[in-house]
């Protein structure tokens, strides 16, 4: 009976898996249909403003480039480019995902790849996203400094290391900022994974059942035993 309350728990988690990430689709495809949002230094950061499309004026922080590791697109390795970027008429930043380069071929795991950062003023299109997808991190990860290759970023992480004011959330940039761009935008849905948990879902469920089934099974033969 425990194996069988075990695969019923875990294939209940598994389905509240598949629930919220159907749910998260459908807020996103809302949101995605709404038309773009001006973001500024005062818009707040409020539940409704997840996955909606924004434009903001403003420049990069150069020289505040961080790196997010193990972030692969298909088979191949590579980084997330994240920069500070400053809005327009403020002081105010919004930590921006710039898009994914790959790993240089050959190069040793600190190596980083080379990209352009356009300069001046220019107007970004994004979409706003609570986090960078968190990934495993072992230990304690580098200081945050420019050019750092790190697991996880948080604009809180980033405002203590830099001492730049940073709205609480994050834009993914979904257009090229000039023609030097060559950073890859091919963002991973929050829907991935509802059927893989569907389908473990379905697994610890079958388990449960040859459980209880052995259980029934098993107690029978006793019965039939001890009646003889």
């Amino acid at each position: 009976m425990v194996v069988a309350t075990i695969g019923i728990l875990l294939g209940n988690w598994q389905q509240g898996r598949a629930a919220y990430k159907t749910e998260l689709q459908a807020r996103q495809q809302a949101r995605a249909a709404e038309p773009p949002l001006d973001l500024a230094p005062s818009t707040p950061a409020s539940p409704d403003l997840e996955f909606r499309n924004v434009r903001l004026q403003g420049e990069f922080v150069a020289d505040w480039p961080v790196f997010l590791a193990n972030r692969p697109m298909g088979a191949q390795s590579g980084f997330y480019l994240a920069m500070p970027f400053r809005i327009a008429g403020s002081d105010t930043h919004v930590l921006v995902l710039r898009g994914w380069l790959p790993r240089p071929a050959g190069a040793e795991y600190g190596k980083l790849p080379a990209f352009a950062t356009p300069a001046g003023q220019l107007m970004l299109k994004g979409r706003v996203v609570q986090g960078a997808g968190k990934v495993m991190e072992l230990g304690e990860g580098p200081p945050l400094a420019p050019g750092a290759l790190v697991q996880n970023l948080t604009p809180e992480a980033l405002a203590q290391a830099s001492g730049l004011k940073l709205l609480p959330f994050l834009v993914q940039q979904t257009q090229a900022a000039g023609r030097r761009d060559a950073l890859a935008r091919d963002w991973p849905a929050p829907d991935a994974g509802i059927d893989k948990h569907r389908g473990y879902a379905f697994q610890w469920y079958a388990l449960a059942a040859l459980a209880l089934l052995f259980y029934v099974i098993t107690g029978f033969r006793r019965g039939s035993r001890t009646n003889r």
